[in-house]
């Protein structure tokens, strides 16, 4: 029935106070699901859920199998807000499908359907079961037969006594879908009695059935037989989307029958797909479409074969691919709602309003889901709900429509003030406002109608569109709109200026690097409006405060210029200046390049080295936008001051090559090479270093200088030279008829008169002195074993006993906070590769380095490591910890220890413990904040807890005595004080207490 215009305008006064009040139909936030209520449960009774948001807050109601339920007259049922409580449920009254109807005055939405089951095992019947009689070698099938129940149920069998469970192998099956025992070939000793045992699975009720006896026959052994296929699956079998498909097969046969499985298409087994109980059982996890077709069970023996087949399809419960939205629509328009589903088989759809079948009528149509209502009036409003459904399950998609009648209103979607815009450009003023059905505007420019003209045209939502405006257009523009409800005036004051134009714009440059420049933007604007520039570096908007040592805007009101201070070759881009107004931006750009000297050439190589000569090569690096003009090499030896440049072939070297022969070398040293370029700029940084070569061996050309001697004692005569140096001595194992370190040198003495020479002494072998060790220790490695100590590891050096005795390695450290100089320093005998650094502070970085030593002195260091301590243990106690105390066994508890954040966290707990009569401490470790002693108490234990961490032990907990059990048990805590004797070196004051065991 259609409403009057004075009825729609009071609903209209209805629908604006209820927007004022946020007014919203009911929506679920909880729905109920499925349960099963196992019988005989302790818990009397079962709540299934229902609870809705909404404005006014909803009621609720329930319906049982389609009926009302009346909570005011059965007192079984109660409602707890939404839910529904079902008191004592009995399974003949309460099983079946429930619904929650929630309902404000906006209307009514009803939840899913929910079904309510009872599990239940019975037992079974009391009778004997008959003797099955087999000969040795057949096959048999023992029957369960489950009693009466509801829910899923486990199978398993007793062999003789419980719980001797039956074992399954490739010769005996459980059928969980049967319940039946298979025995593929029986033998002797599988004779005794069978006990099916039955087991619900939701209960976990268990019974178990009569025993079966399995005897063997006497007239002989049965013979080998081709496989008898009697576990298989169903001919088609429907399966779910995403569930777990299980398949049984299982034959009989002697020799026992091996099982195989196979897809019948000869489509290899996804990855997904698991095969248990000795193949007797083939799992689908995750059911999908492409798991569909037909399966293929093989049991073969030495005798044959079979063959079971079945095949699998798939289903899928309707799921949504699209749900309603509220809508608002204006009376008088048309809604059309699309609600889509996908499953399989398709689903069909019905819909509802206010929980009831929709009425269809001549406005109200429903085609393939879609809801169409036109010329809607205020009582179409409600909520209305979507069902998708097929055999398999059904959904709800839920939402409200609102159809709203008012008069045209501004306040929630005013006209701008102020629109400022340009000579010639477009503008669109806007008039929006609020109005069901949609208003009709009409524009005023002052006093005078505004109508459609070549440059105004009046939109179809309301708006006024204005081309190539003019500085006439500026003025007060008023908008009316109207409908049958009323109208209302909105109002926009429009302001038209002159464009901005650059006219004076940054300009394209090249600078080196150091230099400063200014890049301008200066600009013509309409006085009526603010200006403001931008600067732009590679796209990045120019922050002036944090780039201020480099950049600075200068300039008056209408300028922007740019100072780029002390330029580097960072700076080279693109810059863009921004201006902007109220109604327009301009933006011009320039392109800066900054030149300086070039970057460090890289990849130095020694291709071939010679006695004196090096060829090297290398690669360019950046040119610093200005090309190289040359390359210069550079050296350095151990016995150089720093790099030197060195004579090369050519003996300049253009900026085009990148090779060149180093000359004028000493044979076997040491270099390291590297090369420079300049540009015209200068020159620029060194490359990195060469990797290190030694020159080959030359023989010496270099005399010892400074020849002389004489004096000593008598019978001695001494000779003394000015060595070579290391640099000029052209090779290894180098003398001038000197002495090699640690050499062994026989020695005899004759003795002489005028009359002529005597005997000489027996021969004496002496050493020449020893060398100190040449070669660093290699491997070096640190790591942190806890807050205070670091162990440092190594690779011995290599060292034979002719070159002296190796007395032992030195061990340097320091912190990141101290100067390798003032380093502290510890030393290990020769045969050691490792040393652990202790007293050492908490959560810092240490540096090591390790070198041997002998007699004849140190060695060169190793390369440098660090590692850094970890943080101190927690400084809290275990606190408040609670023990309980048998006559075998003492139960402790004890609080979580927290670590600060300077501490190492928390890895677990040690329990100290002893006797009050015995020095020795053992330990427990645990990760947990209890543990659990097995200790006869037969006298007083002494007991403290420590948290442990990677910086070490924690703070030990107060010590706890657990006094000697006499006839009961006992319990206690470290809250109360006592005096004991002390696990470590404090004595702690503790309170025990005994309580009987009901505390």
């Amino acid at each position: 029935m259609m409403l009057s215009w004075k009825q729609l305008i009071l609903l209209s006064f209805i629908g604006c106070l209820a927007g004022e009040l946020l007014l919203q139909g009911p929506v679920f936030i909880k729905e109920p699901s499925n349960s099963v209520f196992p019988v005989g449960s302790e818990d009397k009774k079962i709540t299934l859920n229902c609870e809705a948001r909404g404005n006014p807050s909803p009621h609720y109601r329930w319906q049982l199998n389609g009926s009302d339920i009346d909570t005011s007259l059965d007192h079984r049922y109660k409602l707890n807000g939404g839910n529904l409580v079902v008191i004592n449920p009995n399974r003949n009254w309460d099983t079946g499908s429930y619904q929650c109807f929630a309902t404000n005055s906006l209307g009514t939405i009803v939840s899913r359907e929910a079904k309510l089951q009872f599990a239940y095992l019975e037992n079974f019947k009391t009778r004997m079961r008959s003797t099955v009689s087999v000969r040795e070698g057949q096959g048999v099938v023992l029957l369960c037969g489950p009693p009466p129940h509801s829910g899923e149920l486990s199978y398993a069998w007793v062999f003789n006594e419980y719980p001797s469970f039956v074992e399954e192998d490739s010769r005996r099956f459980v059928s969980q879908e049967t319940g039946h025992l298979y025995i593929a070939k029986v033998e002797s000793s599988d004779v005794g009695n069978y006990t099916c045992v039955v087991t619900s699975t939701v209960t976990n009720a268990r019974v178990l059935g009569s025993p079966t006896p399995l005897v063997l026959r006497s007239d002989g052994v049965m013979g080998e037989y081709e496989p008898k296929i009697e576990v298989q699956f169903p001919e088609t079998l429907p399966s779910a989307k995403g569930s777990t498909v299980k398949l049984e097969c299982f034959a009989l046969g002697n020799p026992v029958p091996q099982i195989n499985w196979r897809r019948s298409d000869g489509m290899p087994f996804p990855n997904k797909i698991k095969l248990r109980k000795f193949n007797g059982v083939l799992e689908i996890p995750n059911f999908q479409q492409e798991d569909t077709g037909s399966y293929e069970c093989i049991a073969e023996n030495s005798r044959g074969k079979n063959v079971a087949r079945g095949r699998l399809t798939y289903y899928a419960k309707p799921h949504w691919v699209q749900l309603i939205r509220d809508v608002e629509i204006a009376v008088e328009d048309s809604l059309y709602w699309e609600c889509r589903a996908s499953g399989k088989p398709k689903p069909s759809y019905r819909w509802l309003k206010n929980g009831d079948a929709l009425v269809l009528e001549e406005r109200i149509q429903i085609e393939n889901g879609a809801l169409t209502i036109s010329n809607l009036n205020v009582t179409d409003s409600g909520m209305f709900q979507c069902i998708a459904e097929n055999k398999h399950g059904l959904i709800y998609s839920s939402a409200e429509l609102k159809v709203v009648a008012s008069a045209p209103d501004f306040s929630r979607n005013p006209m701008k003030t102020l629109v400022q815009v340009q000579v010639g450009s477009l503008v669109i003023l806007d008039c929006k406002p609020r109005a069901s059905p949609r208003a009709l505007s009409f524009w005023k420019k002052g006093d005078m109608m505004m109508r459609e003209q070549s440059r105004i045209s009046l939109l179809n939502d309301g708006g006024l569109k204005i081309l190539n405006v003019t500085k006439a257009d500026a003025g007060t523009y008023t908008c009316t709109a109207e409908n049958q409800f009323g109208k209302a005036n909105g109002t926009t004051h429009l302001v038209v200026t002159e464009p901005t134009k650059i006219i004076l714009a940054p300009s394209n440059m090249d600078v080196a690097v150091g230099e400063s420049v200014i890049l301008p933007c200066q600009v013509q604007h309409d006085p009526l409006l603010d200006i403001m520039f931008a600067w732009y570096f590679n796209g990045a908007l120019t922050d002036f405060k944090k780039d201020g040592s480099h950049f600075e805007k200068v300039g008056g009101s209408s300028s922007g210029d740019l100072m780029i201070r002390n330029i580097q070759l960072k700076h080279s881009g693109k810059y863009v200046c921004m201006v902007q107004t109220g109604v327009d931006s301009v933006s011009s750009a320039a392109e800066l390049i900054v030149r300086g000297s070039p970057g460090p050439p890289e990849n130095v190589k020694v291709d071939e080295i010679t006695d004196t000569t090096a060829q090297l090569s290398w690669t360019e690096g950046t040119d610093s936008h200005s090309p190289v003009l040359s390359y210069a090499v550079q050296a350095r030896t151990p016995f150089s001051v720093g790099w030197q440049t060195v004579t090369t072939v050519p003996e300049v070297i253009d900026g085009k090559t990148h090779t060149a022969t180093v000359v004028e070398l000493n044979p076997w040293v040491e270099y390291e090479f590297r090369v420079v370029a300049s540009n015209k700029i200068g020159g620029g940084e060194p490359s990195l270093p060469s990797e290190k070569v030694r020159t080959e061996e030359a023989a010496p050309e270099v005399a010892p200088s400074e020849v002389s001697g004489g004096g000593g004692s008598r019978s001695e005569l001494v000779i003394t030279w000015d060595p070579v140096p290391e640099e000029l001595q052209n090779g290894g194992g180098f003398g001038n008829e000197s002495i090699v370190p640690f050499s062994p040198y026989e020695v005899k003495v004759g003795v002489y008169n005028n009359k002529g020479e005597g005997p000489f002494s027996p021969v004496t072998t002496v050493f020449s002195a020893e060398e100190e060790p040449t070669v660093a220790p290699s491997h070096i490695s640190a790591h942190s074993l806890s807050s205070s100590e670091i162990e440092v590891s190594w690779k011995t050096i290599p060292w034979k006993l002719s070159n002296g005795h190796l007395l032992g390695y030195e061990v340097r450290y320091w912190n990141n906070g101290g100067e390798e100089e003032s380093s502290s320093k510890m030393k290990v005998a020769g045969n050691q590769t490792s040393a652990v650094l202790r007293g050492l502070k908490s959560n810092l970085a240490y540096y090591t380095a390790v070198r041997a030593y002998n007699s004849a002195g140190a060695g060169p260091f190793s390369d440098t490591v660090n590692a850094t301590t970890k943080k101190t243990p927690p400084s809290q106690p275990p606190g408040n910890v609670v023990w309980n105390a048998t006559d075998t066994k003492v139960v402790l508890n004890w609080e979580q220890v927290k670590a600060m954040e300077n501490e190492s966290q928390v890895t677990g707990y040690k329990v100290f413990y002893r006797t009050s009569s015995q020095n020795e401490v053992q330990v427990l470790n645990t990760n947990k904040t209890s543990a659990e002693l097995l200790l006869p108490v037969k006298e007083d234990y002494i007991i403290e807890v420590k948290a442990t961490t990677d910086g070490g032990d924690g703070t030990s907990s107060e010590q706890i005595r657990i006094p000697r059990i006499t006839s009961m048990d006992a319990r206690g805590s470290t809250s109360a004080i006592s005096n004991i004797h002390p696990v470590s070196g404090y004595i702690p004051v503790l309170l025990f207490f005994i309580v009987n065991a009901l505390w």
